[in-house]
């Protein structure tokens, strides 16, 4: 989790950096975000259905290979071409990998402590982010954006590792039959299930635009203001520490209060102080907003987590979540695209946020009206594959 938020985290500041050395535009900037996160969205998808055919297990490490390695290859890059092509297919392996490590974590989790456990697993995301913030306030400056890709191939020499110490879950080694594409497919919109599909894939839309549109964007829009390259990395790094606290509180509120009210919670934080920070034009107006709306994104993100892995039974877990993920990475792949195409006709900041807290607003009334928390209603039934094996 740690090297995927590392990996998604630093494209911001090559971005960055790319539009000063190869002076590429701000179109083509969003492109790479946008194509990065189509590939996500096919990887989720794809790797769902794979690992609840053949196990958690193989699946994870297949994913990480394919994304550390694609990374890797990428500080060779000549072109926004072959730049391209090469986020593409490390999107893939990234969002392959994140369905199958909470649905791994969940599953390897008593009922008592999976909430909590799921929501520590995101916590790492905020400290990826902490590291490809690092990497872009201390290395990119120095040895150049080359070698922040560069480091992304270390996952890969950590699979070695995780193919001899980590066991398949018991959920999906007691499950008596393992449904193919279609059957896992159709049983997402039975009945039983129809409505919380719906949910999901709303959910994560508009989480993915905001968070992608967003943080993608975070390095860039401070040098827009009119701060320098070294001071804008400077502030994206103080923002992103506030990640982990917002990650600690939700894994905390989720058993508390409950996912979802923890979710609403987070969610309208965020969606205020995007706002806000849209509306900011001093330093310290920046940060103080900015600091908000990274504790409070990322805190939703942990619940959200939480939240959407228990809506399905284990026989379709990874496959729900893998699609949710990957319908809501259409979000993704707009947003980056569509600010950057604003911020070429000059559309003001205050406005492109505004945008940001209208689409959150939205995925909060969807949790509203159809939100269901499973673990206080069905506790046992709706997870009881895991336990019984």
């Amino acid at each position: 989790m740690l090297f995927d938020a590392m990996d998604v985290g630093l494209l911001g500041f090559v971005i960055a950096a790319l539009m000063i050395a190869w002076h590429i535009s701000p179109q083509s900037a969003g492109l790479l975000g946008s194509i990065t996160l189509v590939g996500m969205a096919i990887g989720s998808a794809a790797a769902g259905l794979f690992a609840d055919r053949v196990g958690r297990k193989k699946a994870f490490l297949l994913t990480i290979l394919i994304y550390s390695v694609a990374s890797g290859i990428s500080a060779f890059a000549t072109s926004i071409v072959f730049l391209l092509v090469m986020r593409a297919i490390t999107g893939f392996g990234l969002g392959g990998e994140l369905p199958v490590a909470t649905t791994f974590v969940l599953e390897s989790s008593p009922p008592e402590k999976r909430g909590r456990r799921t929501a520590l697993l995101e916590t790492y995301w905020a400290f990826g982010s902490i590291v490809a913030a690092l990497i872009g306030f201390l290395v990119i400056p120095i040895l150049t954006w080359r070698a922040a890709f560069a480091i992304t191939v270390l996952p890969a020499l950590y699979t070695l590792y995780l193919r001899r110490s980590l066991p398949e879950t018991p959920a999906f080694k007691g499950l008596k039959e393992k449904l193919n594409f279609k059957q896992n497919m159709s049983r997402l919109w039975q009945k039983d299930l129809r409505k919380r599909t719906i949910l999901l894939w709303v959910l994560w839309f508009t989480a993915n635009f905001a968070y992608y549109g967003m943080f993608f964007w975070l390095p860039s829009v401070l040098v827009l203001k009119g701060f320098t390259l070294i001071n804008s990395f400077g502030f994206v790094l103080i923002m992103a520490i506030a990640q982990v606290p917002g990650y600690l509180v939700a894994a905390w509120l989720v058993d508390i209060i409950g996912r979802k009210w923890t979710l609403v919670l987070f969610a309208m934080i965020s969606a205020i102080s995007a706002l806000l920070f849209g509306m900011s034009t001093s330093i310290g107006l920046l940060l103080l907003f900015g600091i908000i709306l990274n504790f409070s994104n990322l805190g939703a993100w942990g619940a959200t987590y939480v939240f959407s892995v228990e809506q399905y039974p284990a026989a379709s877990r990874a496959t729900g979540l893998g699609w949710a993920m990957g319908i809501g990475k259409i979000g993704g792949v707009v947003a980056p695209y569509l600010v950057g195409a604003l911020v070429a006709t000059h559309t003001s900041f205050s406005i492109i946020f505004g945008l940001f807290f209208i689409v959150t607003l939205i995925g909060v009334i969807f949790l509203l009206t159809l939100g269901h928390d499973v673990t206080k209603d069905e506790p046992i039934s709706h997870f009881s594959t895991a336990h019984q094996s």
